[in-house]
């Protein structure tokens, strides 16, 4: 458990300050992503970066923690929390990823949030 402890607390570290190369390096060459925004999912390195690109540098300041981790025979499920700042005022959002890995690299995330208030 303290290995994922710390991988998730690298890995969402990663999610703040516009490096998106630093995020993809936790993704295997060939991983599935999906999110509220891409429901259809990416596939590799080569989708992932560019969207991971645009994402990051729309919001360099938000920052994501660990509420919960559940680990699972296939890597884990995360409960977290994000402060993402809207102008003047910080939203704190809530969800979940399924995180499923190989070799200790992320083969699987797929992440489910209430994307309604972002889109304000």
């Amino acid at each position: 458990m303290e290995d994922l402890v710390s991988f998730c607390e690298s890995w969402l570290r990663t999610w703040t300050g516009n490096n998106p190369e630093e995020l993809l390096a936790f993704y295997e060459g060939k991983a599935f992503y999906r999110d509220p925004a891409r429901p259809e999912g990416l596939r590799g390195h080569g989708e992932l970066l560019p969207y991971f690109q645009k994402l990051l540098a729309k919001n360099p300041e938000w920052v994501w923690r660990a509420l919960e981790i559940i680990p699972n025979p296939k890597g884990f499920t995360l409960k977290w929390e994000a402060r993402i700042p809207q102008g003047e005022t910080i939203l704190t959002e809530q969800g979940l990823d399924i995180v499923e890995m190989k070799d200790g690299k992320i083969t699987r995330n797929e992440v489910f949030f209430d994307p309604s208030r972002l889109k304000r």
